[in-house]
C-alpha cells in the first residue's frame, strides 16, 4: 500500500496555474524567523506558562508513585500519606488548571497577532508590486491566496504554531521527568521511536509536494470560475458555455484527485501513530515489570514511569497532528510570502524626468516568451499633445498605452519621459507624472469623500466638489443624503457604472498629472453623455499630454495626432485631415464609422 503512486492528473493544470511566485524555502524560513522575532516576548511567555502547567501535571504521577511505594513497603502512616498525597494532588490540579487556561489564552493571542501581521504584510507587499505583475497574475491566483490560503493559515497561526510549541515543551519535560524519577524506563520509551520515524519519514516525504499540488489545483479552479463569471457575456455571445463548464469540471476533478491523495496519505500515517502509542506504554510496562522482578526499580517508580509514558501519548499526538496541519499551512505560507521574492520597485529613486516629452524608440513587447504583441514601435509625443491610438481590436493599442503609462516595461527598446527611462524610475515617481485611466473603475467601501481622497489626501472639500463638477458628477453627488459623507460601495449607496467611472475621472482631476493615458475612460457612458463629458474634461485636460486609446472615432477626430496601430506596428501617423486625405487604413475606419 505504501508504494501506491499519486493520482493521475494533467500536470499543466495545477502546476502552471500560479503566475505569482511561490516562496522559496529560504524566504519562508526567513519570514518565520522574522515573525518569531517580532513576538519573542509573547512566545517566551507562552513557553514559561506551559512549562509550569506541564510540571504541575507531572505532580500526580510522582505523588501516586510515592504512595504506591510506601504502601508496598508497608512503612509509615498510610492515612497520613494518603491525606498528604490528596492535598498535594489537588493543589497541583489547581495550579495546572490555572496555567493551562493561561497557555490556551496566550497561545490564541500569539496566533492572532501573527496572523494579523501576515495579512498586513501580504497586503502591503502586494500593493507595492509593479502593476504589470498583478495584471499578469490574474484574479484567480491572487484571489485564492488572499482567501483560501489565508483561511488555511488562520487555523495554523491560531492553533498549530502555539500547540506545536506546547507539544515540544511537553515532550521534553515528560522525558526529563521520566529520566529523573525512573531512569531505566527512559530507554524503554525509545523502543517505539523506529516505527514512528518510519511512518513519519514516509508521510512527510510525500506530503509537502502533494499539498502544493492541491493548493495549485484549487487556484486553477478559482481562476477558471472567476474568468468565466467575469467574462460571462463574452462566453454567452460566443457560445463557449459547454467548453467553460468542461474546463471547470476538469480543473475540479484534478483538484479533488489531489484532495483524495492527501487524505489517503493521512489514512496511512494515523495507524502508525496509534501503534506507536500502544508500543510506548507496552514497552514501559514490560521492561519495567522485568526490572521490578529483578529488584532494579521499585513498584512506585514503575507506577510513575507508566503514568508519565501514558502522558506522552497526548503531546506526541499533538505534535504529529499539528505538524501535519503545518504541512498544509507551509504551502499556503510559501504562496503568501512568494510576493517577497518579487522586487516591489527596482527603480532608481534618483532618476527623474527633465521634461514632459514622451518618446518610444524601437519598442518590442510580448506577454508570452517569443511572441511579440508590439514590434519596432517608435513614437514621439510632444508636451501638451493629444494623441489618439486607433486601430482594430487586438492590434495592440491598450498594450502600447500601458507601456507609455509605465505599467509594463518593453522587452526591447526604450520608453522615456523627459529623457528618463520609465522602466528604471520608481513607481511613485512614474505615478506622480503619468496616470492611466481604463475601463476598470473601482469604488471602495467607505464615504464618497474617502474614495476621492485616495488621489490626494490633503484635498479640501472645495477641491473635491470642483473635481466632481469637472466630470459632470456634481449634480448627483449633491443630491445624496449625506453629500460627501455618503457611504458608497458594497453595503452603501449603489453607484451606477457611469457614476463609478465619473469618480475615477474625478480622482484623475485631483491627482493632477501632466501626462494622461485614457483607455476608453468614458466607455460606460452612452455616446451623448460621453461626448458631453469629454467636452467638460477638455477644460481640465488643457495643457496636458493626453494619450487616448480611441474606439469611438470622434475622440480621434479631436486629437492633434492620430497613430493607427495594426498588427503590433504603427502603420500611419498624422492629423485627422492628413490621414483622411491619405486614404489609408484610418480613412477606411472613418468611412465605416460614418456609414
Amino acid at each position: 500500500m505504501i508504494g501506491v503512486a499519486p493520482p493521475a492528473y494533467d500536470p499543466a493544470a495545477p502546476t502552471t496555474a500560479n503566475t505569482l511566485p511561490v516562496g522559496a524555502p529560504t524566504t519562508v524560513r526567513a519570514y518565520v524567523v522574522e515573525l518569531f522575532r517580532r513576538h519573542r516576548r509573547a512566545f517566551l511567555l507562552l513557553i514559561t506558562v506551559n512549562t509550569i502547567a506541564v510540571v504541575a501535571s507531572m505532580a500526580g504521577p510522582w505523588l501516586l508513585g510515592g504512595l504506591v511505594e510506601r504502601v508496598s513497603d508497608g512503612t509509615g502512616d498510610r492515612e497520613l500519606h494518603l491525606e498528604r498525597t490528596v492535598g498535594l494532588f489537588v493543589a497541583a490540579l489547581v495550579v495546572q488548571a490555572v496555567f493551562v487556561r493561561q497557555v490556551r489564552l496566550r497561545g490564541a493571542m500569539l496566533g492572532e497577532r501573527m496572523l494579523a501581521d501576515l495579512r498586513e504584510d501580504f497586503l502591503v507587499r502586494s500593493v507595492g508590486l509593479p502593476p504589470g505583475v498583478l495584471e499578469r497574475a490574474g484574479t484567480g491566483d491572487l484571489l485564492s491566496r488572499i482567501t483560501t490560503d489565508i483561511d488555511r493559515l488562520g487555523n495554523a497561526m491560531r492553533e498549530a504554531v502555539p500547540q506545536l510549541a506546547i507539544g515540544v515543551v511537553w515532550v521534553i519535560l515528560l522525558l526529563g521527568g521520566l529520566v529523573v524519577t525512573a531512569p531505566p524506563l527512559a530507554a524503554a520509551v525509545l523502543l517505539a521511536v523506529p516505527l514512528l520515524v518510519i511512518g513519519c519519514r514516509w508521510y512527510f516525504k510525500r506530503a509537502p509536494s502533494a499539498y502544493r499540488s492541491e493548493a495549485a489545483g484549487y487556484a486553477a479552479v478559482a481562476a477558471a470560475l472567476a474568468e468565466t463569471v467575469d467574462a460571462g457575456h463574452t462566453v454567452e455571445a460566443h457560445r463557449l458555455g459547454e467548453r467553460r463548464v468542461e474546463l471547470s469540471e476538469r480543473r475540479i476533478k484534478e483538484w479533488t484527485a489531489w484532495e483524495r491523495y492527501t487524505l489517503w496519505l493521512r489514512t496511512v500515517l494515523f495507524p502508525f501513530i496509534n501503534v506507536t502509542h500502544v508500543m510506548i506504554l507496552a514497552s514501559v510496562l514490560m521492561v519495567g515489570g522485568v526490572f521490578v522482578l529483578q529488584g532494579w526499580i521499585g513498584v512506585g517508580q514503575l507506577t510513575t514511569g507508566a503514568l508519565i509514558a501514558q502522558m506522552l501519548v497526548d503531546p506526541v499526538g499533538l505534535i504529529l497532528r499539528w505538524y501535519d496541519e503545518l504541512q498544509v499551512a507551509q504551502v499556503s505560507l510559501a504562496r503568501l510570502v512568494g510576493v517577497r521574492d518579487i522586487e516591489p520597485d527596482a527603480g532608481d529613486a534618483r532618476l527623474a524626468p527633465e521634461g514632459r516629452d514622451v518618446h518610444a524608440d524601437q519598442v518590442h513587447f510580448g506577454y508570452l516568451e517569443g511572441v511579440d504583441v508590439l514590434r519596432k514601435v517608435s513614437l514621439e509625443v510632444a508636451p501638451g499633445t493629444r494623441l489618439a491610438l486607433v486601430g482594430p481590436s487586438g492590434a495592440g493599442k491598450s498594450t502600447l498605452g500601458r507601456l507609455l503609462a509605465g505599467i509594463y516595461a518593453p522587452r526591447d527598446g526604450r520608453i522615456t519621459l523627459g529623457g528618463a527611462e520609465l522602466s528604471r524610475m520608481t513607481a511613485e515617481r512614474v505615478r506622480s507624472h503619468v496616470a492611466l485611466v481604463n475601463q476598470e473603475h473601482h469604488v471602495f467601501v467607505g464615504s464618497l469623500r474617502d474614495n476621492l481622497l485616495l488621489a490626494r489626501t490633503d484635498a479640501t472639500d472645495a477641491e473635491l466638489w470642483a473635481a466632481l463638477d469637472a466630470v459632470d458628477a456634481d449634480d448627483w453627488a449633491r443630491a445624496l443624503d449625506d453629500s460627501l459623507d455618503t457611504e458608497v460601495g458594497s453595503g452603501g449607496f449603489a453607484l451606477t457604472p457611469a457614476q463609478a467611472q465619473q469618480i475615477a475621472l474625478a480622482r484623475l482631476v485631483l491627482a493632477d498629472p501632466h501626462t494622461l493615458v485614457l483607455d476608453e475612460a468614458t466607455s460606460l457612458l452612452d455616446p451623448r453623455a460621453a461626448r458631453h463629458l469629454e467636452r467638460s474634461l477638455a477644460r481640465v485636460l488643457d495643457g496636458r499630454t493626453v494619450v487616448a486609446i480611441a474606439h469611438r472615432l470622434h475622440t480621434a477626430h479631436d486629437a492633434d495626432v492620430i497613430a493607427v496601430v495594426e498588427n503590433g506596428r504603427i502603420s500611419e501617423l498624422g492629423s485627422h485631415d492628413e490621414l483622411v486625405r491619405a486614404d489609408g487604413a484610418y480613412a477606411a475606419l472613418w468611412r465605416s464609422w460614418h456609414g
